[in-house]
């Protein structure tokens, strides 16, 4: 999991010519303690590269997207989360989403209509831990940890150890009926 955070922090760095621009949103649960290891990641590649004079720490908040799902009617109930955009907002900038699996592309969609009801960034790309196929959207991910090939039967289940887990780890099990 490092390895592949550490991976797509370089590759944002220099798909953006720096860091100078950029805000990370972490989309939750598992997408708001990535983006804050992403911006830990972020800072020490800047350090680590000789082309870089300043480097500078990225701005990172979370974006609850509930109210913009258009499932909100089916499964369990949802409880909104705080949505905290940094300092400085989102005007002009480079906003990186970032979830934990990337499945049929819906709580992307929803992210897109919530970054839109919040301000107008100069771009928005999307940096994802797994990519597990199934796209019923047309969305992709700029930055991919892992891409693994699943079953619409399989579920994919990222624990974190900010989020209580023992240890990080990425499981695939059959899905639950």
């Amino acid at each position: 999991m490092t390895r592949s955070l550490v991976r797509i922090a370089h590759e944002i760095l220099e798909r953006n010519e720096g860091a100078q621009d950029i805000v990370l949103l972490g989309i939750p649960s598992a997408g708001a303690p990535l983006a804050q290891r992403l911006a830990d990641l972020l800072l020490i590649a800047q350090q680590e590269d000789p082309t870089i004079d300043k480097p500078v720490n990225v701005p990172t908040g979370t974006l609850d997207i509930t109210m913009y799902r258009d499932d909100l009617g089916r499964g369990p109930i949802r409880v909104p989360q705080p949505t905290v955009i940094p300092d400085g907002g989102l005007e002009g900038r480079v906003v990186v989403l970032v979830d934990d699996v990337l499945y049929s592309g819906r709580t992307i969609r929803a992210a897109l209509d919530a970054i839109g009801a919040i301000g107008r960034p100069r771009s928005v790309q999307l940096a994802v831990l797994v990519d597990r196929g199934h796209r019923e959207l047309p969305i992709r991910a700029d930055y991919v940890g892992k891409n693994l090939p699943t079953s619409r039967k399989e579920t994919v289940n990222v624990e974190l150890t900010e989020l209580g887990a023992d240890e990080d780890r990425v499981t695939i099990a059959p899905q639950a009926n």
